[in-house]
C-alpha cells in the first residue's frame, strides 16, 4: 500500500509515543510505502526545522535515508503535472500531485482541504490519521 503523509501528520508521527507514530514506524518496518517529491520535501524541511530545529529535520532525512537503503519504500515522484485538485490551499496540491502520480492508495491527513480529492476521480483518498490507524490495524500498522 501507497500513502502520502500530509506535513501535520509527519510532524506529530514522528515523535514515538505519539497515536500517529504507527503510521510512520509501519513504513520503517516495509508495510507501507511512502510516496515523496521535492515539493514536499522542501515543505517537511520548511516545517520541521521552524518547528523542532535544524536537528531534527538532520534525522527526520537520515530516516528517510536508511528507509529508502533498507527497505526500499520509499517512493520518490516528481509530478510533470499540476492537477490542481485543491482549490482553497494551492499548497496542498504538492501532496496530491504527489500521490496521484504514485498512484498512491491513501494521503493520511487531518486537513480538511484535502476533501476533494475524495470525488475528484482519481485513486488516492484523504484519510484521517486515526481513521487509517483504525482501519488497518494489525494488517498495514
Amino acid at each position: 500500500m501507497i500513502i502520502c503523509i500530509d506535513t501535520n501528520t509527519l510532524i506529530q508521527g514522528r515523535v514515538p509515543r505519539h497515536r500517529y507514530f504507527p503510521i510512520l514506524d509501519a513504513v520503517v518496518a516495509g508495510r507501507l510505502q511512502w510516496a515523496i517529491s521535492n515539493r514536499i520535501l522542501a515543505e517537511y524541511k520548511e516545517i520541521v526545522t521552524a518547528s523542532a530545529g535544524a536537528g531534527a529535520w538532520t534525522k527526520l532525512e537520515l530516516l528517510m535515508e536508511l528507509i529508502d537503503v533498507t527497505t526500499g519504500n520509499l517512493i520518490r515522484v516528481n509530478p510533470h503535472f499540476q492537477f490542481h485538485v485543491i482549490g482553497s490551499d494551492p499548497d496542498d496540491n504538492a501532496f496530491t500531485d504527489c500521490a496521484i502520480a504514485a498512484q498512491a492508495d491513501y494521503v493520511i491527513t487531518e486537513d480538511h482541504h484535502f476533501t476533494p480529492l475524495a470525488n475528484a476521480g482519481y485513486k488516492p483518498q484523504p484519510i484521517t490519521p486515526s481513521a487509517f490507524i483504525e482501519r488497518y490495524k494489525g494488517i498495514h500498522v
